[in-house]
């Protein structure tokens, strides 16, 4: 599973963790992912979706049909 929101599109960071020694190493901070089933009622059939925490907040705020459509419109597929 890529650690890609399908809602708000965070992707992983990437930087460098610097050591007490000033030794820098390559590093990665992951979204928070999770996979998440949605019942979408106007198809009358469940979606799995792979969202963040923040995705997740945002369906709950403007509804999963709203989400889809604006998925939909990005032309992503669902």
């Amino acid at each position: 599973m890529s650690a890609h929101c399908q809602v708000t599109g965070r992707k992983p960071g990437f930087g460098k963790s610097v050591s007490h020694s000033h030794k820098r190493t390559n590093r990665r901070w992951n979204p928070n992912i999770q996979r998440k089933t949605y019942y979408l009622p106007s198809e009358d059939r469940r979606i799995t979706l792979t969202v963040s925490t923040k995705g997740i907040k945002t369906i709950d705020r403007d509804g999963i049909e709203a989400v889809v459509a604006r998925i939909r419109a990005r032309g992503d597929k669902i």
